[in-house]
């Protein structure tokens, strides 16, 4: 079959034109294992050069910019709540002295699972990864680092749009702000109470296997100390800045951001080892990813019938394992619009986009909890976990390789749970 690049204006992108938002998303998951120190040199150069491939299409070809408009202005939004999120978050440091109990951990988990609703995964998770191997210094094995990313980095961020990356693309596409609490409230406690529960049968084991005097020793003092709590008021900024018109939105967060970076004191940088490379990365990966996804998102909506997919569980499933081996934003966006499609609804007009909602929220429940839980199944899952990963290998934790942690505790641990979720919420014998 051949599918022919030209077309005329208001003609419905080549399926050929998939190929750069499929390349991109390979490149994404493969380049920072298979060749780590080119990538690092030419990941931008990657991502403008496959984002520019679409960009000229719809330019040049199509005649049609609206669509590239439109991502654009999402595009502002998404790195302007990321990004000051993590510049804001960064300037809060939180000194740990003596030891952590399991029941200590599983609570750190627990309230770390809540403030990634506020900060989102990526803020609390530099926020707190270093708090969390210190305060497991004595005993810290690789398990404590995969259940932080499991939680914190992930599964914890499931409440608000601003928890977890796909959760505000899809605020941006007009999905209510409250709609995420209100459909997976039951489905976060299920997530974060049952890993916090298996985390605490081997948290238990690793804790009576020190020495008595030890354990009583190292857990009889236990001391926190917090270091910019004046940012906070930014945080609080960017939460406002979330309910604001496009423009407002933007420069409030922005405000925000530059706020805390002059406001905070250089040696609490130094302390949280802050530095922008991430979020340069995260900004130069996702400007080729919303340049490049749409005329795939475009192609999804057309030929979702063909897809064969029909049912809670199959988008359940589809969006989960493809977040977890290429990145849940763009995965989300590509199963939502597959689930438009079948009801030949645009995802880009907010009016349908309610109507979608008040009809088919089932399908939106699965797509948004596939996305973001199954985020934990690999290191590129979710932007955070490969970050916390790094960091924590900075500190000397031995952490899994990239093999060992889905072999190990992905596969054994991790996806059994999310199959038990699977049925519990989208399967015949569901009980929500």
């Amino acid at each position: 079959m051949v599918f022919p690049l030209a077309a005329a204006a208001g003609s419905p992108p080549s399926l050929w034109m998939v190929l750069p938002f499929a390349l991109l998303l390979l490149c994404i998951a493969i380049g920072p294992l298979a060749f780590h120190v080119w990538w690092e040199r030419n990941y931008a150069f990657v991502a403008c050069g496959l984002g520019a491939i679409s960009v000229g299409y719809y330019l040049f070809i199509l005649g049609d910019a609206a669509p590239l408009l439109h991502v654009g202005q999402e595009y502002v939004s998404f790195i302007a709540l990321i990004g000051s999120l993590y510049v804001v978050g960064g300037g809060i440091h939180i000194r740990v002295a003596g030891e952590a109990t399991p029941r200590v951990n599983c609570l750190f988990l627990l309230i770390g699972a809540i403030v990634a609703n506020v900060i989102g995964t990526t803020g609390a998770s530099m926020l707190l990864i270093r708090p969390w191997i210190r305060m497991n210094r004595y005993r810290i094995t690789a398990f404590h680092i995969v259940f932080f990313i499991f939680i914190v980095s992930n599964v914890g961020g499931c409440l608000t749009p601003i928890g977890d990356p796909p959760l505000f693309l899809g605020y941006l596409r007009g999905v209510p702000f409250w709609w995420v609490f209100e459909h997976c409230w039951q489905a976060w406690l299920i997530g974060v109470g049952g890993l916090i529960g298996i985390f605490y049968w081997f948290d238990r084991r690793n804790f009576l296997r020190a020495p008595k005097d030890l354990r009583e020793r190292e857990t009889a003092h236990e001391e926190w100390h917090f270091d910019g709590l004046h940012n906070l008021v930014f945080i609080v900024a960017i939460l406002a800045g979330v309910f604001m018109p496009p423009g407002w939105r933007e420069a409030i967060m922005a405000g925000a951001a530059i706020g805390s970076w002059f406001a905070t004191r250089a040696h609490i940088h130094q302390a949280n080892d802050f530095n922008f490379h991430p979020i340069k990365e995260v900004a130069w990966l996702f400007l080729g990813i919303f340049a490049t996804m749409v005329p795939a998102l475009e192609n999804l909506a057309l030929h979702a019938k063909q897809l064969g997919l029909s049912s809670e569980m199959q988008f359940y499933w589809g969006t989960g394992l493809l977040s977890g081996i290429l990145d849940n934003a763009p995965t989300y966006l590509a199963f939502l619009a597959t689930a438009f499609g079948l009801y030949d609804l645009n995802m880009n007009d907010p009016a349908q986009m309610q109507q979608f909602i008040a009809e088919h929220d089932h399908f939106l429940v699965a797509i948004s909890i596939g996305a973001v839980f199954f985020g934990a199944m690999t290191y590129i899952g979710n932007g955070p976990n490969f970050m916390v990963k790094s960091i924590a290998t900075q500190q000397g934790v031995k952490t899994p390789t990239f093999i060992g942690y889905i072999t190990r505790y992905s596969i054994p641990i991790l996806l059994p749970f999310l199959f038990v979720v699977g049925i519990l919420f989208f399967s015949r014998w569901r009980l929500f």
